[in-house]
């Protein structure tokens, strides 16, 4: 009895993994905009200014892989900001952060659900820190720039409530851990 059953699971589950209509398909182009949470920049103390937020936009360029998946490439573009007041004798200083992650995004989309579009990429980014600050006449103040060359990998879903408009999640390296959004599809 119990063969029987994993059986019939198995062969249920198949037929609605092979019923599922792709929801990305080659030539769809989509724009994510998100704002994230969990971020990995900033310290102790620092209080955000600006909440991570972030925008990819990507295009289907090869479909029918595994039968129903399909390969897009774009671009990804996340900003936040970050500030850290420090009481020095009665006055108030600050040390300020900017960050900025820019980048090259490829996804491979799969669909498991009706409406559902999951998929899951790699990212080849650059990540720019600025930083300024005002602190007291003996440190004098100064601003710096460094960069960085960011490699990460992602996975998402978008949930289409329209045949254009979808909820997204990613989680994954960016300006944020978590990324939570709408998406729009053309």
């Amino acid at each position: 009895m119990k063969k029987v059953v994993i059986t019939l699971f198995a062969a249920i589950l198949a037929f609605n993994l092979s019923a599922q209509e792709s929801t990305f398909e080659k030539g769809d182009k989509a724009l994510n905009l998100g704002l994230g949470f969990g971020s990995f920049l900033g310290a102790s103390g620092y209080k955000t200014t600006i909440p991570p937020i972030s925008a990819s936009f990507e295009v289907g360029i090869i479909d029918g892989i595994l039968d129903k998946a399909t390969v897009g490439v774009g671009g990804y573009l996340g900003f936040a900001g970050s500030k850290d007041e420090i009481p020095w004798f009665g006055d108030e200083y600050y040390v300020k952060y900017t960050y900025i992650v820019i980048g090259a995004r490829g996804t491979f989309h799969y669909p498991l659900v009706d409406k559902l579009d999951t998929y899951g990429g790699v990212m080849l980014g650059y990540t720019i820190v600025s930083n300024s600050t005002n602190l007291p006449s003996t440190f004098g103040t100064y601003s710096y720039t460094a960069n960085s060359f960011t490699p990460s990998f992602f996975v998402g879903g978008r949930y289409y409530f329209t045949d254009n408009f979808a909820a997204m999640a990613e989680l994954g390296y960016g300006v944020a851990l978590l990324n939570l959004g709408v998406a729009l599809k053309f």
